[in-house]
């Protein structure tokens, strides 16, 4: 057989010139072009066919024809937050046992920018998204709302969005770190928070207060600092802190913060947690590691993550569900920065 006579004018081998070389029928080469299945030995003469020529399948057209770019995008404020970091890990295992790759978008919780990636949902360049926003307005409810490609959002959610939500209790955790602290004998319990504009911020910020309340404690602002949820804004508070006053007890609102304040103790001379005990949030890896490791509120990231990539392959597959709201409840994980040894 001539195989030039099989390729097209640009040279590039297609559907056609394979089948012809198989000697099979384009339907058929189609098929096993496309991973659906034939008979082992039309499998066996497409593959060598495909091989011999050179055959690359078109991407692009292909989901064109089929509505679908096996492709999910998770969009979320840093990359290099651990958290973060975790829910991808189980976002990706469960993408990719339905044989898609996962997109993952930093957006650094800019609005504008978060924003824009859901509407551009409407070019269809993925086949649904995770979005896990660190500030929800009406811009994001609004584009999430009218996205036509299936959204889940891992956060809090106003609760008349009817859209696929899974969340945790923050508000929750904090009030078991601050009666784990408090069962220790503390008394003058501080927070180091991030900013109180964002979901996070504002939970973590009335939870403390909520749960000093509850203890008969009085809330000193003396004891509390907001910063960014980032190692080095939480080392900076702790120092404006330690410039004032000395808490015998931190709660930080997360890890990141949690590690920064860590240091920032220890160059002042403070043993952990003999003379300050320390709590964080999230329950991460970096806190694992750190020296003493750092007790710290689960919020369950990597049950979050999964729970959302599950609720979005399901929406994919059947765009009618009704909207359902998950939740994954915190615990509180003790390690040596909060309990002195007996």
């Amino acid at each position: 057989m001539d195989r030039k006579r099989l390729q097209p004018a640009d040279g590039r081998p297609t559907v056609h010139t394979v089948a012809a070389l198989a000697g099979v029928s384009i339907a058929s080469a189609s098929r096993v072009l496309n991973g659906l299945g034939a008979s082992p030995e039309t499998v066996r003469k497409v593959r060598a066919a495909a091989a011999e020529v050179g055959y690359v399948p078109n991407a692009i057209a292909r989901s064109l024809q089929s509505q679908r770019t096996d492709l999910i995008a998770f969009a979320v404020e840093d990359i290099g937050n651990p958290v973060y970091v975790e829910m991808m890990r189980a976002i990706e295992a469960v993408v990719a046992e339905s044989g898609r790759q996962l997109v993952v978008h930093a957006t650094g919780g800019n609005v504008a920018s978060e924003t824009a990636l859901l509407r551009r949902l409407a070019h269809r360049y993925v086949d649904g998204m995770i979005i896990s926003p660190i500030r929800v307005t009406d811009a994001h409810v609004a584009a999430i709302s009218d996205s036509p490609a299936p959204v889940v959002v891992i956060g809090q959610l106003p609760d008349a969005v009817p859209v696929d939500n899974v969340r945790t209790d923050s508000r929750t955790g904090v009030a078991m770190a601050v009666e784990h602290l408090a069962a220790q004998g503390r008394k003058r319990i501080g927070l180091i928070n991030g900013p109180l504009d964002t979901v996070p911020g504002a939970a973590r910020d009335a939870g403390f207060r909520a749960a000093l309340a509850a203890h008969g404690m009085t809330i000193d602002e003396d004891l509390i600092e907001i910063g960014e949820f980032q190692y080095a804004a939480g080392r900076a508070a702790a120092e404006r802190m330690l410039s004032r006053t000395v808490p015998d007890a931190l709660f930080c609102a997360n890890d990141l913060i949690a590690v920064g304040a860590l240091h920032a103790l220890l160059v002042a001379g403070l043993r952990v947690p003999q003379d300050v005990a320390l709590v964080g949030m999230d329950d991460t890896e970096l806190g694992r590691m750190s020296f003493p490791q750092i007790s710290s509120v689960s919020l369950g990231s990597a049950a979050r993550g999964g729970m959302a990539a599950r609720l979005l392959l399901e929406r994919i597959k059947d765009p009618a569900l009704p909207a359902r709201r998950e939740q994954v409840a915190p615990h509180l994980v003790i390690r040596a920065s909060s309990e002195v040894a007996r």
